[in-house]
């Protein structure tokens, strides 16, 4: 009997730790996503981004990729208002090999870009396995206010001239 509870409470506090585990996983990725996004399209950190990218990713994204990548991002400014970043973590399995897919809109003073994230963290620390940074097309900063219609003249109450039907009927004119 005495094993019994034993056993119980070892399975009990694995599964315990394996829940918690998890729980800081997810709380980690998703820090390390927003910190990403804040890094690479409000700071504009390239060494960050360099340093985060997994190996098939820095496949994808030479050093002269990487360089464009970013001065796409540096030329459309300091963004107008806070990164809203959206996702969430996922695991391969129950507990173990955490990644996550997050989307974040970015608002700048002359249009918005899409930024979208996938991270994961084989060993050691999270990389960033897939990106992407979609500027949408210029909005005109306002528009510009329609011509008022042409000033008709103001109705008067006793006629400056005669109508025409009027001259032309009259006798002896």
């Amino acid at each position: 009997m005495v094993l019994l509870i034993i056993v119980l409470a070892l399975l009990g506090g694995a599964w315990w730790w394996l829940n918690s585990n998890k729980e800081n996983a997810a709380k980690e990725g998703t820090a390390f996503a927003r910190e990403a996004i804040q890094k690479i399209a409000v700071q504009h950190d390239a060494n960050f981004f360099n340093s985060r990218l997994s190996p098939q990713a820095r496949m994808n994204f030479p050093a002269s990729a990487q360089q464009e990548f970013m001065n796409e991002i540096v030329k459309l400014g300091a963004p107008v208002r806070p990164v809203d970043v959206q996702g969430k973590i996922e695991f391969n399995s129950q507990f173990f090999e955490p990644h996550g897919s997050f989307h974040a809109r970015i608002y700048y003073p002359a249009r918005y870009a899409d930024m979208d994230l996938t991270i994961s963290h084989p060993v050691g620390r999270w990389q960033i396995d897939e990106i992407a940074f979609i500027p949408q097309r210029e909005q005109p900063a306002a528009p510009a206010p329609a011509a008022p219609p042409p000033a008709a003249p103001a109705p008067s109450l006793a006629p400056t001239s005669a109508p025409e039907a009027t001259a032309a009927s009259s006798p002896g004119g």
